[in-house]
């Protein structure tokens, strides 16, 4: 079974593959309930296949909001309502005094907090605001963020522990940007939106550094379409939002949005 599932994954998808078949195979035949940390989104639809596949597990996916991008899961034998099933989670509260705290960007909350040595996956969905930011964490880890967090990008900040229900979201930022490129490859639209030669594009993409769709993705000559997610690692995040057509000298018109 895990070699015939195997065939719709990239190979450096197995071990994420590995153990999340072994939840659904503890879950569907010895009964057994886990919680997960956070998952990106292509690592929830890899679970959500593989529970497709097995009869008697079933799955909750909760970011603490709809629409979460990162979201815990929960996987459970079927008989049990996963819908009802705490997944402890709570919200980070972050504010500040100090006027630069309406500068501070996505990044600079994220690095804060995996600056006191937290994992990724212990952090869900980041919501920025002018007047601080909402943090989705995973409740265990809920102490030691307050405790340890006081500062962000050199700002003083103040930390408290909020339910769910209180969490503000906020939509991604995204600074709009009109791109004339020669193709949708990955290399020239990535190249013209980091403002790098594609010589050094293709270093990062090659080593395995970028992601499309949160799917890693090492060939240069890919084509993004629409709607289309790109992260490349220490440059930055952007998302192909329109092709508008062809310019009179056949180049092509491409829509942007690049993450801030």
């Amino acid at each position: 079974m895990r070699h015939d599932i195997y065939d719709h994954f990239k190979p450096e998808e197995r071990p994420f593959v590995d153990k999340a078949w072994e939840w659904v195979v503890n879950a569907g035949d010895y009964h057994e309930v886990k919680l997960t940390d956070f998952l990106d989104p292509r690592q929830g639809f890899i679970l959500q296949t593989l529970v497709n596949r097995h009869p008697d597990a079933a799955l909750c996916l909760d970011g603490g909001y709809e629409g979460a991008e990162r979201r815990r899961a929960l996987i459970a034998p079927d008989y049990r309502d996963v819908s009802s099933e705490p997944m402890r989670m709570k919200v980070l509260d972050i504010t500040s005094d100090d006027q630069r705290l309406s500068s501070l960007q996505h990044g600079d909350y994220l690095g804060a907090v995996l600056g006191i040595g937290l994992k990724r996956e212990k952090i869900g969905d980041i919501h920025v605001r002018e007047d601080g930011c909402h943090i989705v964490v995973a409740e265990e880890i809920a102490p030691f963020l307050t405790m340890s967090l006081h500062q962000v990008h050199r700002v003083n900040v103040m930390t408290e522990i909020l339910e769910l229900n209180a969490l503000k979201t906020t939509e991604a930022a995204l600074e709009p940007l009109d791109l004339t490129v020669a193709s949708l490859r990955l290399d020239g639209i990535a190249s013209d939106v980091f403002r790098l030669s594609r010589s050094k594009v293709l270093v990062p993409i090659k080593a395995g550094r970028c992601r499309v769709n949160f799917r890693t993705e090492e060939d240069p000559s890919t084509a993004l379409k629409a709607g289309d997610i790109v992260a490349l690692q220490g440059f930055g995040r952007f998302k192909v939002l329109e092709c508008e057509g062809i310019t009179k000298k056949g180049r092509l018109r491409v829509k942007i949005g690049k993450f801030i």
